[in-house]
This record gives structure tokens, C-alpha cells and sequence, in this order.
């Protein structure tokens, strides 16, 4: 119905809208609250660990505890998808999930503060509680999540106070005078009275004022106490890592006093695409679980020796390695992780003091001449354990703690200052990076971390064969083209390798000369190449006389089989 306005009555002011924030503003100040705590956690663990170990940051934890119960499969297929930079991918995954329970943290303090503070410092604490059952961890490893948790406790307690509503009950008290967000009265205007109705009513809703200018300084605060807490935490473990740079800077490896000697006339022969005989340090695989690559300080650096069947303890420091005898062996390492055709295997020059003498001072004796041990753990300063069967490193093969590759200490991703280096087993049961600690156990008494995944407890290498050139799906012209690669089975060697095409008659290829059974081995052949789409196909035999198996089986548990193929075009 139509209003009537009495005589002499006076227009009553003009309804002036809510100045309430709308909903959206606030949740969205409230999901940012999650990341900017999150931010102060981060840098406060990051500072923290700085002071302490590095290896404590609760990124660092959290991604350690993400690979260890990440099912073998997975891991594969990361490793196989992303290569090295699995562990980027792995960090960058554990900060995005971060991130994403930080703006749920955020968007319930603005609804429910105690609960999402609360949140986390237990998220905090459960971090702690990874850390403390990580391999290698001490009580005070628990300290960087926890300052993390309290920390960001603390950033979110203060960041959802600003987002509380000003003036309601229970609310942070509207400041006195005027305020940016107070209306105006022009001059002339009627007053302008308390709210009611409509417009008083969504004035104390969930869209009530809230404090954005103590928001906005409360966020500009955390965020940069946190960048500069995680930058002074960086610099701290940099210094560490200089350190060590230093350390190893500094060293001066003696001539092995039983050197390898020249290698043989021909060992690279002039094929573009195949892979050189001596893989550079810079070029050589790397697969591990270390998220960070240990930076450790060879001047602080110590190795101890103990368990079954020994006559003493024995105690080493990286001076008393190099003053024992060195040799000096051409070894090719392949890990288990390496597909048929793939990439994850490599030949280096090593440098290093043989295993078997040092085992047999402190009087080791082999499983079958009577010694209660049959398995060797060696243990790296990330917690990683690694099985070595006893007998294989007491038979006379060059089992080395390896100080040299190439000419040059130890490259960090490689294992300074000290690593193992077993000829003829694959990485996982052989090869342990940054050593620390070596145990003369039995493979009843103690599973290694691979094996307590399913991964089998010895695993010599299998007989394997790669085509290099050409590449999987090339395009190659009509006429002569070189097929060659590289093949292995170290300790047995490779007798011949064969190439065929389109099923088939198999042809013998050309293989250069190597120092002995413990590298791969190049090959080549000419192929007549006719227009169309081929298939090439390879296979070795060993120097025992067995021919490497068609079967096709993937890396679990002990390795990959089959014959490399690839299919190329010829035009």
C-alpha cells in the first residue's frame, strides 16, 4: 500500500546503507592468515634447524617421512618420470599441501579461533614426532618443529585477532573518533543515529567492520619476520655447507699407490651418441632418498667399525684413510632403479681404500670360512642403511671406501667425503653416499631400508645392454648408420653383444677393449639402413657364457631384464 505523510510532518533522513565489510573480504583475510602463519613457521623451524641441523627443518622431515612410506611403485614411477629432480618435485608437492591446510587453518580462525591455533601447534608437534623417529635422529631434532608449531600458533592467534569484529560483543572495541571507516555527514545533512532495521542488522552480522588497517600491519609484520627468519636460518646452514665446501676444497688427494694405469688404445670409439667410457662427475647418476645433499665436513668426519666377529672396534678419521694404501679402479655402478635402456648407471675412476683389508685387521673372517656375520651395514649421515653381503666383499673383488672420482675428491652429490663402491651389486645393497658408521651383522637379524620395502636382501647385477645411437623413434637417412651403446655385468664382463633388425638374424657388433670385468663395455655395428620404420633390438653374453634373457621384468625387486629396442624411421 502507498504511505501518507502528515501534514507538517518533515522528511525523515535518507536510509544510509551498511558499512559492514561484505563476507568474501573477511574469509578471503582469513584463508591468507593460514599462509602468513604457516610463513612465520616455516621460517621459524628454518632458523632454528640453522642453529642446530640443518637436516631438522620440518620441510626436510615431513618430505623424508613422505618418501619413506611412499609405496614402491610410486617411487618408481617418480623416479623414472622426473629423474633427479624427483626431490624438487617432492618439496615443491609437501609446500603445496602445505599451503593448502594453512588457508583451511585460516578460513576456520575466522570463524572458530582456538581450534585453528590449536591446529597448528599440533600440526607442529606431529611434525616433531616424524622427526624424532627418522633414522639418525636425537631428541634435539623435535626442537625445529616445535618452535615451528609455537610460532605459527602465535602468527595466526595475533593475525585472526585483527579479523574479529569491531564494536560487538566480544569484540575488539570500536576506536574513538572518527575513523576511515566511519561515515561522513556532509554539512546540511540530517544526523545520521544508530543503525537499525535492515541496515543495523547486517551491521552486526558476519559482514561487521573489522580491523583491516591492524590486519594489513599485523600481515606486513609476519611476513617479513618470517622471510628474514628464514633467511637468517638459510645463511646459518649455508655457513655450515661453506664449511664443508672448504673442508673439501682444501683436500689434496695422495697418488694411489696401486694406480689403474692407462686405459687401453680405442676405449672410445668415434661414434656420435654413444656414451663416453669414463662418465664426468658432473654427468654421473644420482638416486637417493636426501631431499638436501649432505654438506659434511671432512675435518669432523669420523667412521666406526664394529659388530660380529670382530677382534676390536675400529675408528677411523678421514686423515687416517688417506695414509693408508690407495687404489686406484675403473668401476662402472648401476642402480636397481635403472629400466631396460635407461640411464641410471655410469663408469668412474675411483680412488680408495679396499674394504676387504680393512674388514680382515679387525679380524673379519667371510661366511664361509666360519665368520658369524654375513651381512655388512653401512650406515650414511642421513640415516640411510644399506646390506652388503660379507662374502661378496671378502671374495677379491675391488670392494673400496672410495675418498676420489675422476681425479678429484668426492663431488657432495656423490658422497664426500666417503661412500662405498662394491663391483657387481647394485646400488641399494652396495654403494652407500656420506658413510658413517659400518656393522658387521646377519641378514636374520637386520633388514637394510630397501629391504624392509620388498626390495631383496642381495642383488648382484643382471647382464644389460643399451642402444645409445640411434635414439628411440629417430629419423635417419637411407645407407650406412652406426648402431652402438654400452653393456655391463660387472665382476663376469661382456664376451659379445649382438644387434638384429626386424626379428631378424643376429649380427655381431665391435667391441672396444676395456682394463678388465668391472666396467661396461662400448659396442657398434654398421647397419644397412633401408627406407621405412625398423625395429633394433640388442642383447650380451657375459663372460661366463650366458646370454642375456628376453624376459622383460621390471626393477622390482632385484632388477630389470629384457632386450632393448628402439624403433627408428629411415627416409
Amino acid at each position: 500500500m502507498t504511505a501518507h505523510r502528515t501534514a507538517g510532518s518533515t522528511p525523515g533522513p535518507t536510509p544510509v546503507p551498511a558499512t559492514g565489510v561484505r563476507p568474501g573480504v573477511r574469509r578471503a583475510a582469513g584463508a591468507l592468515s593460514g599462509p602468513l602463519a604457516t610463513g612465520a613457521a616455516l621460517g621459524a623451524g628454518e632458523l632454528c634447524a640453522g642453529l642446530l641441523r640443518p637436516g631438522a627443518r620440518p620441510v626436510t622431515v615431513v618430505g623424508g617421512a613422505v618418501i619413506d612410506s611412499t609405496p614402491a611403485p610410486v617411487k618408481e614411477w617418480a623416479i623414472a618420470t622426473f629423474g633427479a629432480a624427483d626431490k624438487v618435485v617432492l618439496q615443491l608437492g609437501v609446500v603445496v599441501v602445505l599451503i593448502g591446510c594453512a588457508v583451511g587453518l585460516g578460513l576456520l580462525s575466522s570463524r572458530r579461533r582456538v581450534p585453528a591455533v590449536l591446529g597448528a601447534f599440533l600440526f607442529g608437534a606431529a611434525v616433531a614426532v616424524i622427526a624424532l623417529s627418522r633414522p639418525a635422529s636425537t631428541l634435539s631434532d623435535t626442537v625445529p618443529s616445535l618452535v615451528a608449531g609455537v610460532a605459527g600458533a602465535g602468527a595466526l592467534w595475533w593475525l585472526s585477532g585483527r579479523l574479529r569484529p569491531v564494536g560487538g560483543a566480544g569484540s575488539v572495541p570500536a576506536p574513538t573518533g572518527a575513523s576511515p571507516w566511519t561515515p561522513v555527514r556532509e554539512e546540511g545533512a540530517a544526523p545520521i543515529g544508530p543503525r537499525t532495521g535492515p541496515a543495523g542488522a547486517a551491521a552486526s552480522t558476519g559482514a561487521a567492520e573489522f580491523d583491516r588497517r591492524g590486519f594489513l600491519a599485523a600481515a606486513s609484520v609476519t611476513a617479513a619476520a618470517s622471510a628474514g627468519a628464514g633467511l637468517l636460518g638459510r645463511r646459518l646452514s649455508d655457513s655450515g655447507a661453506a664449511e664443508a665446501e672448504a673442508a673439501r676444497d682444501a683436500v689434496s688427494l695422495p697418488a694411489p699407490d696401486l694406480p689403474a694405469g692407462p686405459l687401453p688404445a680405442g676405449i672410445d670409439p668415434p661414434v656420435t651418441g654413444l656414451t663416453p667410457f669414463i662418465t664426468p662427475n658432473r654427468d654421473f647418476y644420482r638416486v637417493d632418498t636426501a631431499l638436501t645433499v649432505p654438506r659434511v665436513d671432512a675435518t669432523t668426519w669420523r667412521l666406526r667399525l664394529h659388530g660380529l666377529g670382530m677382534s676390536r672396534e675400529v675408528t677411523l678419521d678421514y686423515r687416517n684413510l688417506l695414509r693408508r694404501e690407495l687404489v686406484e679402479r675403473d668401476i662402472t655402478l648401476t642402480c636397481v632403479s635403472n629400466e631396460v635402456g635407461g640411464p641410471y648407471t655410469g663408469n668412474a675412476r675411483w680412488i680408495g681404500v679396499r674394504l676387504a683389508e680393512l674388514l680382515r685387521e679387525a679380524g673379519v673372517r667371510a661366511p664361509s670360512e666360519g665368520g658369524p656375520a654375513d651381512q655388512l651395514i653401512s650406515r650414511s649421515v642421513d640415516g640411510m642403511t644399506i646390506g652388503t653381503p660379507v662374502e661378496a666383499v671378502l671374495d677379491g673383488r675391488e670392494a673400496l671406501l672410495a675418498v676420489g672420482m675422476n681425479g678429484e675428491p668426492l663431488p657432495f652429490r656423490n658422497g664426500f667425503p666417503v661412500r662405498m663402491v662394491v663391483p657387481g651389486l647394485y646400488g641399494y645393497v652396495s654403494a652407500c653416499k656420506w658413510l658413517e658408521e659400518l656393522e658387521l651383522t646377519t641378514f636374520a637379524e637386520v633388514d637394510a631400508y630397501w629391504v624392509r620395502r620388498q626390495w631383496a636382501a642381495e642383488a648382484p647385477i643382471k647382464t644389460q645392454s643399451r642402444i645409445d645411437t640411434p635414439r628411440p623413434f629417430a629419423r635417419v637417412g637411407a645407407g650406412t648408420v652406426a648402431v652402438a651403446g654400452v653393456a655391463w655385468a660387472q665382476t663376469r664382463g661382456i664376451e659379445r653383444v649382438e644387434v638384429r633388425v626386424d626379428d631378424g638374424p643376429w649380427q655381431e657388433a665391435v667391441t672396444a677393449d676395456v682394463p678388465h670385468t668391472d666396467t661396461w663395455r662400448q659396442w657398434f655395428v654398421e647397419w644397412r639402413a633401408e627406407p621405412g620404420s625398423h625395429r633394433l633390438e640388442v642383447r650380451a653374453t657375459d663372460g661366463t657364457g650366458d646370454t642375456q634373457t628376453p624376459e622383460r621384468v621390471g626393477i622390482s625387486p632385484d632388477g630389470a631384464s629384457g632386450w632393448h629396442s628402439v624403433v627408428v624411421t629411415v627416409e
